[in-house]
């Protein structure tokens, strides 16, 4: 598949990634409040190897997480999109929507422009049943971007990450899911 490596919102291009962000990325990754629903911020050499993943899973999958950039100012404001879930859980094999901004653009409703960007694209675009998504039960801001899209929570779906140590804080999780029905309707609504 041709990788998808650009889509436009109102106020904000996903694009593919340029050198030049590893530097704003890292300083993002570094930010404790920002990382506060991951087990621990990340180095400059972390940031830069998520960034090789992202690069990589475009280029397998022709998908992933866009750098995020304003419009009106060219700034680089973080990352959303879509990816293929990287663990065994009972809702995969799937694709997950996410995203992370650095915390001056929080607030403005980015978040929620850039995933509605990116479920446009995989349900019209790369012909998606379903995108799910999930976060630490904690993690209330990400469940209001998830339900701002048109998420619906699964609880019977909840699970525990299993990247996380049995007791991590962080481990119980929460799954919301859209299918492309769903999506369609919020369309017309």
């Amino acid at each position: 598949m041709t990788p998808i490596l650009e889509l436009e919102s109102a106020r904000l291009l996903l694009r593919q990634w340029r050198d030049e962000d590893l530097a704003e990325f890292a300083t993002l990754c570094a930010d404790p409040q920002v990382m506060r629903y991951f087990p621990a911020p990340l180095s400059r050499l972390e940031s830069a190897a998520l960034i090789g993943r992202v690069r990589g899973h475009f280029a397998e999958y022709g998908f992933g997480l866009w750098a995020l950039e304003r419009k009106d100012t060219g700034a680089f404001i973080g990352m959303t999109g879509l990816l293929n879930v990287g663990f065994d859980a009972d809702f995969t094999p799937a694709v997950e929507i996410g995203w992370r901004l650095a915390r001056r653009h929080w607030g403005l409703g980015f978040a929620s422009e850039a995933a509605w960007t990116s479920l446009r694209c995989g349900f019209a675009l790369l012909g998606l049943k379903e995108v799910v998504s999930f976060t630490s039960h904690d993690n209330l801001a990400s469940q209001k971007v998830m339900q701002s899209i048109g998420m619906q929570a699964d609880p019977a779906g909840d699970f525990e990450h299993p990247k996380l140590p049995v007791g991590h804080p962080l481990r119980p999780h929460v799954l919301y899911r859209i299918n492309r029905a769903q999506w369609q309707a919020t369309l017309r609504g």
